[in-house]
């Protein structure tokens, strides 16, 4: 039997792609595990001793896992590749292959088809499985919040997400929706103070669920009014009743006629659909004004006065000067309001543009980041996670920095959403290729010795004679 070798490209792509897999799993798991526990510390209060069950505790925080995947996968391949490549540089196999004809560019063409992959992968998550669980997630908790309106009450801290009023409750209780020791302020009208205690109570919905009632006993109602200091009410009761509007604050019925997605649970094909039909209404609306400038202007020139003037005539020149100034400032109005429209549109339609731009950008940022951490997985000569985790940090706040300032500036349209959104990317790219050059060039490292300059004197001296004696 005829054996062939294996090509030698071949057997040197799988042996550096195989020295990337270890670190980047390892990364995706711990960075994860890190966004994970954060997120269950904030909202721990939320979700524990509300009467959630274990498999809807479950369900929202694996909902949640798709946020997460978006920001981990980007910086654990930055991970991944500073570890690699800091420990082939570490035990000196970058200078083997190097002096065995294989270049820099070389050692980066399998990592970056790796990266290319990851980002397609990223793109197909962004633009299908991460908008659904988003939308899923957004049903889940408003269903949650209908069945418990306790959810979003934590013991001793004021609520403040119903407009015009503030809720403190000592007390909940995880198997109904009991309260004790309710304290409620209701600051809707500024001329006057209203406080409301109540040693227990009940909190519900009203059939339409477009208004959070309380059922208050034991309790006094304290009001003040604050243009006449002096007058002050207080009222015992037995039994109240209080009913706030909420609607429009995510306490909604979750039916699928009355629950829209919005930017993040859509994926960028119907996002351009929606920028379409705005962009048409657009158009629409400006036709709208140069059709009626255009009637105006025929019907001013059709409408000029011919024959001569008379005592008569001056008083019809007088009211015709008032109904022309009247049908110019309806005019005026209406095409205001019309701009307005129009701004607001494209507004939106800007809104949809920077969202599509977002889902392929932070995918993108995969391959930035191979050409970034390959020149400096080399120069550093280290691969520890702790080294690769700093840079790792380091950039990914750089980009992440960028990110959200273009995301800012382009909503408020002071940057095209193409710009907003892949500035962070031309900008840690064409360092990524600068470095990738310099290191093809020459052998670049970078050393460590500046950050003993942060050390105190006396610490650096002790330092200094540690290393003379063990030289000796």
């Amino acid at each position: 039997m005829l054996s062939f070798p294996r090509p030698r490209g071949t057997i040197l792509s799988r042996y550096l792609l195989r020295a990337h897999a270890g670190p980047f799993l390892f990364s995706v798991a711990t960075l994860m595990f890190l966004f994970l526990l954060q997120f269950i510390m904030k909202f721990i209060d939320q979700l524990v001793g509300k009467g959630l069950s274990a498999w809807v505790i479950m369900e929202l925080i694996v909902l949640n896992l798709a946020w997460i995947l978006v920001l981990v996968v980007p910086m654990s391949v930055l991970v991944a590749v500073l570890m690699a490549f800091g420990d082939l540089a570490a035990r000196n196999e970058i200078t083997i292959m190097r002096a065995s004809g294989v270049s820099t560019y070389r050692l980066l063409a399998p990592v970056l088809l790796a990266g290319a992959i990851v980002a397609a992968l990223m793109i197909w998550f962004n633009n299908v499985v991460y908008p659904e669980s988003n939308y899923r997630l957004k049903t889940l908790t408003v269903d949650i919040r209908r069945k418990k309106p306790t959810l979003t009450l934590v013991n001793g801290v004021f609520n403040q997400d119903i407009p015009g009023y503030s809720i403190l409750v000592k007390k909940t209780f995880e198997q109904s929706n009991d309260l004790e020791g309710i304290t409620l302020y209701d600051h809707r009208d500024p001329a006057r103070s209203v406080a409301i205690t109540a040693r227990m109570g009940r909190i519900s919905f009203s059939q339409d669920f477009r208004k959070l009632v309380l059922d208050l006993r034991d309790g006094e109602v304290h009001e003040l009014d604050l243009r006449e200091i002096n007058e002050y009410r207080s009222i015992r009761f037995d039994s109240l009743r209080k009913a706030m509007d909420v609607e429009g604050f995510d306490f909604e019925r979750s039916s699928a006629s009355a629950f829209s997605r919005g930017d993040r649970e859509l994926g960028a094909p119907a996002m351009l659909t929606i920028v379409d039909s705005l962009r048409e209404v657009q158009d629409e609306l400006l036709a709208t004004i140069a059709t009626v400038m255009t009637e105006e202007s025929q019907r001013i020139l059709s409408g000029r006065p011919r024959g001569p003037t008379q005592r008569g005539s001056a008083l019809g020149a007088h009211d015709a000067r008032i109904r022309a100034l009247a049908r110019a400032r309806e005019l005026s109005s209406i095409v205001s309001s019309t701009l307005f429209r129009i701004e607001n549109l494209q507004r939106q339609a800007g809104q949809y543009m920077v969202e599509v731009h977002k889902k392929y950008s932070i995918p993108a940022a995969c391959l930035v980041f191979v050409l970034v951490g390959v020149p400096l997985g080399i120069m550093a000569r280290r691969g520890g996670f702790g080294i690769a985790a700093t840079l790792s940090l380091g950039f990914f706040v750089l980009y992440w920095a960028c990110l959200i300032g273009g995301e800012k500036l382009a909503d408020r349209g002071i940057l095209s959403p193409f710009l907003g959104m892949w500035a962070a990317n031309f900008l840690i790219g064409a360092l990524g290729i600068y470095l990738t050059v310099q290191v093809a060039r020459e052998n670049v490292l970078i050393r460590w010795d500046f950050l003993t300059r942060l050390l105190p004197r006396w610490w650096r001296r002790s330092l200094g004679m540690q290393q003379s004696g063990e030289g000796m």
